[in-house]
């Protein structure tokens, strides 16, 4: 029997700057501990400058969670409450309007919108609030709802996803969030969320976004149950999705946050595991432009770190994020504009505005428009 050859780390080195595709075996040897760090960041910065060359991206955005009673009770969420709970909110018309004008106000080009799946809403009433925000403020581009939120509304309605998706572009859809992928492999996935939309469910609901010429993104939860192996097969999984589709925008993987939660238990990750997750993906997912080193969770200063570890994306100003701040975030709860282009500019990067669809922004203090498209490569 021959035996395939084992990773070392020179034959990925030449493999990466040939621009060839690694493997799942290539991927786990890159998080062994007696990898270098620095070198696996070195490779991870090839690609990210052969695809986004100096520049670092950043948007002014802001986040509506309209509600956080939930009918889940995943094991890793701090967020959720129950429907009786003193904790419970649900956010009114009024409350949800005010939000919006806010976001305009502070020149947002973004709302991205998530929460729970409330036991007592219909489905119209989460149609009607993406009706409700575009209607008041068109410019505004809403990025709603994971693939477990739509997998709910379709399971409340009986609608096939493709109607679902479309009613919601109808009403104002202007992409999806990555969230709620968590970890595909079952081994994780059955302990962590046993009941809401499986990997296959959550993929085919991006599938059909996709299909329907609306972008997406892409997320990972590490840091809790899973090992190395769950989670280059969670980025090869989306690799392959992004084969078929092309519609996938960013990836963006989610340090998992144990205060609050039933894995509190479970020391949080280290910036050294959060750099290598950042520059795992970086070299594993070589079809997707954008990388994002989302400051809210790794914290201003590995965030920044990570724009030489793979990373081109720092998010935004992230206006009233409350699911990670509930796990025990103690990032600020937003950034000004000029401390992000400072932080991007002390890295040695230029700082971009985009809007959500990594067009350039041009700005004159609230007012802005935007400009060609941020070609990668």
């Amino acid at each position: 029997m021959i035996r395939a050859t084992e990773p070392t780390l020179t034959s990925i080195r030449e493999k990466v700057e040939a621009g060839e595709r690694l493997s799942l075996d290539e991927g786990v040897f890159l998080y062994r501990p007696d990898v270098p760090l620095p070198e696996v960041g070195e490779l991870a910065n090839l690609v990210r400058e052969r695809k986004n060359a100096n520049r670092t991206y950043y948007n002014i955005n802001t986040h509506l969670n309209p509600t956080n009673v939930c009918v889940y009770r995943c094991v890793f969420c701090a967020f959720r409450s129950d429907l009786r709970s003193p904790r419970g909110y649900l956010m009114n018309d009024e409350q949800i309007l005010a939000r919006g004008q806010e976001a305009v106000d502070c020149g947002a080009t973004e709302m991205h919108i998530v929460g729970g799946l409330h036991h007592q809403m219909k489905y119209d009433w989460y149609l009607n609030l993406i009706r409700l925000l575009h209607d008041a403020y068109p410019r505004l581009h809403l990025k709603a709802w994971t693939g477990v939120e739509l997998d709910w509304f379709a399971r409340m309605t009986g609608k096939p996803m493709r109607t679902v998706l479309q009613e919601m572009i109808d009403a104002g859809l202007g992409s999806l969030p990555g969230g709620g992928a968590e970890i595909f492999h079952p081994e994780v996935r059955d302990q962590i969320c046993e009941h809401k939309a499986d990997a296959g469910r959550w993929i085919d609901i991006h599938r059909t976004a996709h299909g329907l010429g609306i972008r997406s993104n892409a997320t990972m939860l590490y840091g809790h149950i899973e090992n190395a192996f769950h989670r280059v097969d969670h980025l090869i999984r989306l690799r392959e999705l992004q084969d078929e589709t092309g519609g996938f925008q960013t990836f963006i993987p989610l340090a998992f946050h144990p205060e609050n939660t039933g894995l509190s238990h479970i020391k949080k990750a280290s910036g050294i595991m959060d750099l290598r997750t950042l520059a795992v993906a970086r070299l594993m997912l070589d079809n997707f432009d954008h990388v994002k080193a989302y400051w809210i969770m790794l914290g201003i200063g590995t965030a920044q770190t990570a724009l030489a570890y793979g990373a081109d994306d720092l998010d935004g100003t992230v206006r009233h994020e409350l699911i990670y701040h509930d796990a025990g975030a103690t990032t600020p709860e937003i950034l000004a504009v000029e401390d992000i282009r400072r932080l991007i500019i002390e890295a040695g990067r230029e700082p971009v505005e985009r809007d959500t669809l990594y067009h350039r922004v041009v700005r004159d203090g609230a007012e802005w428009q935007t400009a060609e498209p941020l070609a990668a490569g």
